[in-house]
């Protein structure tokens, strides 16, 4: 019996050492780290006792280079952002004026504030997934395709806003006054990102340099 015992006392220390190792290889700069929701629609990813750059990102859902843009450099950006080492704030916004983009555009956004923010993120690789094309033509987003969206992100709960366009005018009324050329616009630390935007390796490194370049 002193034998089992033994063994037993050996195995859950060596699961205890395990656990440890495995906090420490994940690091403290995880801690904290959730997205959360602000008043005017924009969505913050970032550590929320660290200090970080802020990385501002207005984004089109009916943009096609938007699109891009998440195709290429997302991954990079939310791990950056969970590692600690960078506080990202999503914008979404309606740039286009011309039908059917704009209608298509609002849609997508007022869907994207009702579903909760633990499955925003899921929700906007759900919408950038559907983009409308040929972008400019397509008419899409459609609510029958946004409630089908908010499910496949694990937001079935969102249906009824997503139906009625609740945030509709809050969306064009939160993002009027935002000033940019264009979309997509990235900001680090109040500077607006050229090329390395949409390279991970380049835009890695003015992050973590705190370097960007002035357009």
């Amino acid at each position: 019996m002193n034998k089992r015992v033994a063994a037993v006392v050996a195995a859950v220390a060596v699961l205890a050492v395990m656990a440890v190792v495995t906090l420490v290889q994940q690091g403290p700069a995880s801690e904290g780290v959730r997205l959360m929701r602000q008043p005017d629609g924009s969505m913050v990813l970032a550590d929320r006792g660290g200090k970080a750059p802020v990385l501002d990102l207005y984004e089109d859902f009916e943009c096609p280079v938007c699109k891009e843009l998440h195709a290429r450099v997302d991954d990079t950006i939310q791990r950056l952002a969970r590692e600690g080492k960078v506080k990202v704030v999503y914008h979404p916004v309606t740039i286009f004026r011309q039908e059917p983009s704009r209608s298509n555009s609002v849609r997508a956004a007022a869907a994207a504030r009702c579903v909760p923010e633990s499955n925003w993120l899921a929700f906007r690789d759900e919408l950038y997934a559907m983009q409308p094309a040929p972008h400019g033509v397509a008419s899409g987003f459609t609510v029958a395709e946004l409630v089908t969206a908010a499910r496949k992100a694990g937001a079935p709960s969102a249906e009824s806003c997503v139906t009625s366009q609740a945030y509709a005018e809050a969306h064009l009324r939160d993002t009027a006054g935002i000033r940019i050329e264009g979309t997509p616009t990235v900001v680090l630390d109040g500077t607006v990102l050229g090329n390395e935007a949409f390279d991970p390796v380049a835009l890695e490194k003015a992050i973590t340099g705190g370097d960007g370049v002035t357009v």
